[in-house]
């Protein structure tokens, strides 16, 4: 009993002490007891497929997630929750070196309060659980802050050379880690103190061998015509010159980063960023240093997709790696009565979100989600066993066919099987005019899901490639006798591949 009650006691200290700690490791233990229920979502089964099929990068995104994805499970199986312990692990990660990052720029209790921030936001939760670049992005991107900080403002040289490192590392995961680069010129440019760093060797240095640490990325787009490259730039490009306003895209984005900041860090965030910005436009006040720093790389990525909102649909995590650099700086702000606030709010949405991912209460609408996927791969399988030599393929980018392949022994074929471009199942080598003569399954997600009756049309680039296309009953996936999902089903005869 004493020896117990030692225990109870020290532990009791730590967290009086470690209060801070205290409430991350406790929302971190909660994400991780909810890591086994969590079922496969799309983006899971797509970079696994990264992981399995290893090159020097891939077509939409360089290959960081999906080589971490692969080493993850080497070690652990196959399995659902090695794919989300990857993740959840990477995530930690993230807070850890965040904590390392914050304590260069904040007090003791400033510090504790901007970890709690960013342990309590939804969108911690999100990287934890699904896998996608952004997941080791936000982790390179935050040890590049920390290598950086401490070659500039503790002239430690070799520093430089790590900073280049892992911004290499951070572009190998995400092409939106190039801001780095930008906040860091950025930085010296507006900085009276440390311009001079512009012109230096060192500078140079790590800016070259952040590139260097690119080339598999660079080779591997020349060796296929720059097709990620052009894939990530021209159509975004094309829609931003349209020039539409969209009220909907606007507050739809605001919409998002209050639910993955929570309403308080978001608007001490949008606070900030205006009190800084009418400093330096109106007043002409450069700030000191090292919050100069800090805003160097907040600002060009959290306000640069902002003002991008009235007339393109941003994606919800295209500003994840400002807030790194944005939270620390909120950290100097927030006070005890709005940390409460944050802290209840988050309590309160990650319940509900625990309640969604334990029973699903809420049908989602979309093939985005975690339902499902084991259960349509099982019954596909006994199709084929009805429908023996089959392929099975379907056409919704990689969604379906990504998680087909997750859990089914046989290869499932994209969209590409009908001549539509697939994303990398476009590079995974595989010859079409091989299934020439066979039959197939074509699988397709009714993503509103209303009754259990047959579509009663199909996909008219089927007829281009098959002699006869037969629709059969729909798939319907219950969950605890839960009518969920709905696919619809498609029997096709000697497959014909274009030349």
């Amino acid at each position: 009993m004493n020896f117990e009650n030692k225990i109870l006691k020290t532990l009791k200290a730590f967290i009086k002490k470690n209060k801070a700690i205290s409430w991350v490791l406790g929302f971190q233990l909660f994400r991780l007891i909810l890591l086994p229920f969590m079922g496969l979502m799309p983006q899971d089964a797509y970079y696994y497929l990264y992981g399995q099929n290893l090159s020097l990068s891939y077509f939409d995104h360089p290959g960081m997630i999906g080589y971490i994805l692969r080493i993850f499970t080497s070690i652990l199986g196959n399995s659902i929750f090695a794919v989300k312990f990857a993740d959840f692990v990477i995530t930690s990660l993230t807070i850890v070196s965040f904590y390392k990052l914050a304590s260069y720029f904040l007090s003791e209790q400033k510090l504790q309060r901007a970890l709690v921030l960013i342990g309590s936001t939804i969108f911690i939760s999100i990287l934890s659980f699904n896998s996608t670049p952004d997941v080791p992005l936000l982790l390179f991107w935050t040890l590049s802050l920390i290598c950086l900080y401490k070659a500039i403002f503790e002239e430690k040289k070799w520093f430089w050379i790590l900073g280049g490192i892992v911004m290499g590392c951070a572009f190998n995961s995400k092409y939106t880690a190039l801001l780095l680069q930008i906040g860091l010129i950025g930085f010296l440019i507006f900085s009276n103190k440390y311009r001079k760093l512009f012109f230096s060797p060192w500078f140079w240095s790590a800016t070259l061998l952040s590139i260097a640490v690119t080339f598999p990325v660079w080779y591997w787009n020349y060796q296929n015509e720059f097709a990620s490259f052009a894939f990530q730039s021209s159509e975004r490009t094309s829609t931003i010159s349209e020039f539409k306003i969209s009220p909907k895209n606007f507050f739809g984005a605001i919409g998002h980063q209050i639910f993955l900041l929570i309403p308080v860090l978001f608007l001490v965030m949008i606070t900030l960023t205006y009190k800084y910005l009418k400093r330096a436009l109106l007043k002409f006040k450069i700030p000191q240093a090292k919050t100069l720093f800090l805003l160097a790389f907040f600002i060009p990525t959290f306000v640069g997709f902002f003002s991008l909102t009235p007339i393109y649909w941003v994606k919800l995590n295209w500003m994840m790696p400002s807030y790194i650099t944005g939270i620390i700086l909120a950290g100097m702000y927030v006070n005890k009565k709005l940390l409460k606030t944050q802290l209840v709010i988050s309590i309160v949405l990650h319940l509900l979100l625990s309640l969604q991912i334990l029973y699903y209460i809420v049908p989602i609408k979309s093939d985005d989600t975690w339902v499902g996927w084991e259960e349509l791969a099982l019954a596909t399988e006994k199709l084929q066993e009805k429908y023996p030599n089959t392929f099975v393929f379907s056409e919704d980018n990689y969604k379906t066919a990504a998680c087909l392949n997750f859990f089914m022994e046989e290869k499932v074929y994209a969209q590409n099987v009908v001549g539509l471009p697939a994303l990398h199942f476009d590079y995974l080598g595989d010859n079409m005019s091989d299934l020439n003569n066979k039959n197939a399954l074509f699988i397709d997600s009714d993503k509103r899901f209303k009754d259990k009756e047959k579509k009663g049309s199909y996909h008219p680039l089927l007829n281009n490639y098959f002699e006869k296309v037969t629709e059969l009953t729909p798939i319907i996936i219950k969950i605890d006798e839960k009518e969920v999902r709905k696919f619809w089903v498609f029997y096709c005869t000697n497959y014909q591949a274009k030349k």
